[in-house]
């Protein structure tokens, strides 16, 4: 199974456990939000050991690869030419994007709108979401980056599966470089 199937089945398990606790009582619904403040504070933590361990490795092995192009678009992507820690330090970067637009959707939706079941949810799929990160996986699990993990990483796969990956092989790398001295002229 797929990581967004299984993270809407976490999800719809995870709904259907918050309405199970009594997020009316006080004492309760404390606990839940030191939960979350607990879970968020540790994702941020880990994700700024992770950037410590990329900077100490320092891998300076060029990466090259062409961009997926956009699906609304009709240019086909670019070519980027990069280092192994900048790609890292860059997909670190999207994660912790990622979760501060999480802090601040569910702080809007329990502060403002005073929905108390998105906390809990988000204090379990932020684990999740730690879990699927491959920069995760590579810089403090110790898994090598081949396979799933290999740079440049393949984008998550929607409901359905339909993606498009950044093309690596020598054939697509040449003619992107082709388009680009094309377009500098």
């Amino acid at each position: 199974m797929n990581a967004q199937m299984t993270g809407l089945a976490i999800s719809l398990g995870a709904m259907q456990l918050a309405r199970k606790i009594p997020m009316e009582d006080p004492e309760v619904l404390n606990y839940v939000r030191a939960g979350y403040v607990f879970t968020q504070l540790f994702s941020l933590a880990l994700y700024f050991y992770v950037s410590m361990q990329i900077k100490k490795k320092n891998d300076l092995t060029v990466l090259k690869y062409v961009e997926p192009k956009s699906p609304m678009s009709t240019e086909q992507g670019g070519l980027i030419t990069t280092t192994v820690k900048d790609y890292d330090l860059g997909e670190t970067s999207k994660a912790m994007r990622s979760m501060y637009m999480g802090i601040a959707i569910t702080g809007f939706m329990h502060l403002y709108m005073k929905f108390t079941q998105p906390v809990f949810i988000q204090s379990i799929m932020g684990l999740k979401s730690l879990y699927d990160a491959k920069v995760v996986a590579i810089h403090v699990l110790g898994k090598k980056p081949e396979g799933d993990l290999k740079r440049p990483f393949k984008a998550a796969g929607g409901l359905f599966g339909a993606t498009a990956d950044p093309a690596t092989d020598a054939a697509s790398i040449k003619e992107a470089e082709k388009i680009g001295a094309k377009k500098d002229e």
